[in-house]
């Protein structure tokens, strides 16, 4: 890819702590004009790499460029580049929206002639026009994420970074935050993501990155990540309690990878290859042979929080 076409090039970066090795040689790269997702487990070092992209530590090695430019010898240029929605909105609750804003426009230098029109347009995106004199203390929590966002943009960056961009907020303020960071990416900006909501990930990102213990182990879009590492699955309610020769049969069988019982639903994980067009017909077989009714059957594709545990796995680490 040619270097005018790149956001963000992250080349074997790598962060030792004492003995501690958090990154091991880290390598991806954003386009310009997508949405990115990096996810991974607790600890996995998306929060070092995200402070290596935006200057804020030294790497041990390894080379970060930031539309071209290197974060630690040109940080002032790279922070306006770049806009900043942390998980923690960190907005000032005893001040107005605007008021806010207006101190955000001061910190990164947007030209006073230009401070009260952005203010405005921002405003107006995050539908907040009408509470724009409104103490922030009384806004929600869609409202505090979406006045957040609306300061991130306010100095106009090519760079957005959201940290959970959705944490805390309902449904409808969740779809809301999600068109502005689709509007985002039609405006041409790069925007790069890290959410444990992986079917955020699965809505909104072009491609994706899993990290985990510091490496890169799998990246795509999310119908790749889906179709690489994920198995299609087969959940079947009987109905009646399975006997146990027949999951015994079906956890030795040649299509079923994995099976999980989950209140009163069969989940069977098919093996990938040619089997799995004809897995359903089979698996039916055994049920009629061990005669079990079912009051219902689905094939599904599998779905990123199984893909993510199938690449990170299942246990919780601190």
């Amino acid at each position: 890819m040619a270097a005018e076409d790149m956001a963000v090039e992250v080349l074997g970066l790598r962060q030792v702590f004492g003995e501690l090795a958090v990154l091991k040689g880290l390598t991806f790269h954003l386009r310009r004009g997508e949405i990115y997702g990096l996810i991974g487990p607790n600890g996995c070092g998306k929060t070092t790499t995200i402070n290596a992209i935006s200057g804020l530590s030294v790497p041990s090695g390894g080379k970060v460029r930031v539309f071209g430019r290197d974060p630690r010898r040109e940080a002032w240029a790279v922070h306006r580049l770049l806009g900043v929605v942390p998980q923690e909105t960190s907005l000032y609750e005893e001040l107005s929206a605007e008021r806010n804003l207006r101190f955000h426009a001061e910190l990164y230098g947007v030209p006073r002639q230009r401070v009260q029109e952005r203010i405005d347009a921002m405003l107006a995106l995050a539908q907040l026009t009408e509470r724009r004199r409104s103490r922030v203390a009384t806004f929600s929590g869609g409202m505090k994420r979406r006045l957040a966002i609306a300061r991130a943009l306010l100095h106009d960056p090519q760079l957005i970074y959201l940290d959970e961009p959705t944490l805390g907020v309902d449904v409808q303020a969740r779809h809301a935050i999600w068109d502005y960071i689709r509007q985002m990416r039609a405006e041409g900006r790069t925007v790069l993501i890290t959410t444990n909501y992986l079917d955020e990930g699965d809505a909104l990102c072009d491609r994706m990155g899993v990290l985990d213990r510091g490496s890169l182990v799998a990246e795509g879009s999310p119908a790749e990540l889906k179709r690489r590492y994920g198995s299609a699955v087969v959940e079947v309610r009987p109905s009646a309690s399975p006997p146990p020769a027949l999951l015994a049969e079906l956890r030795g069988d040649q299509v079923v990878a994995e099976l999980q019982e989950e209140e009163g639903v069969l989940r069977l994980f098919l093996r990938g290859g040619d089997g799995q067009e004809t897995a359903v017909p089979h698996l039916l077989e055994i049920f009629a042979r061990h005669q079990v009714r079912l009051r219902g059957l689905q094939l599904r594709e599998p779905t990123l929080d199984e893909v993510f545990l199938h690449l990170t796995g299942a246990e919780v680490r601190d």
